[in-house]
């Protein structure tokens, strides 16, 4: 009788660029590393606001319940998109064409947008406006499905009108509470990791 032991290995295929700080541990911007086609994690880049530890940390329970995890790490990650409301940031985010294909081949995007309210639901809608694959949307702040469906984006709860709809993927889970910067509570990881294979037909079927 064969019986596996121990950890599951998984091999990833790291980043295509240095990363920063000591020993390169924060992801460059426009990197990405990959582990398998089940989830793709989209972060917004490094910097003093956009703190990479709560993505890090994700990954890492992702992968501990066998769900294989990419990163992706936005290009232009910080500001808002053009179309949002509140454009003072002087900076605008946005996709590249080789982002938007990425993020495409995954069957699940779990979309970490920070802790301004405006900001998030505006990225999300732009992501959600360029890929077709269902989302999760893990913040700081609160937000909630009425907040995103409310300038067109489809979810599973709440869908806009269909003439109002803006976007071709759709928000199935949202996690809020993960601060950044700081170590991710269990039951977080908890709730991310359940919400996460609740999302995955295959995950689903072995519960």
């Amino acid at each position: 009788m064969k019986q596996r032991i121990g950890r599951r290995l998984n091999f990833v295929e790291c980043r295509e660029s240095m990363g920063l700080g000591s020993g390169g541990s924060l992801a460059q911007r426009a990197t990405i590393s990959e582990s398998g086609r089940d989830v793709v994690v989209v972060a917004m880049g490094p910097g003093r606001r956009h703190i990479t530890k709560p993505v890090c940390e994700i990954t890492y329970a992702l992968r501990e319940e066998g769900i294989d995890a990419s990163v992706l790490v936005v290009n232009a990650g910080l500001g808002v998109p053009a179309d949002a409301l509140d454009v003072t940031t002087g900076s605008y985010f946005g996709l590249d064409p080789i982002e938007v294909d990425r993020i495409q081949q995954f069957k699940v995007a779990l979309i970490h947008l920070g802790n301004v309210r405006a900001h998030i639901i505006y990225k999300a809608r732009l992501i959600l406006r360029n890929v077709d694959i269902p989302a999760m949307i893990v913040a700081q702040c609160p937000v909630d499905f009425e907040d995103f469906a409310e300038i067109g984006v489809k979810t599973k709860v709440v869908m806009p009108r269909d003439e109002d709809i803006a976007v071709r993927g759709e928000i199935r889970e949202i996690a809020t509470g993960v601060v950044r910067g700081v170590t991710c509570p269990q039951d977080k990881l908890d709730e991310i990791v359940s919400k996460v294979q609740s999302m995955l037909p295959d995950r689903r079927d072995k519960k």
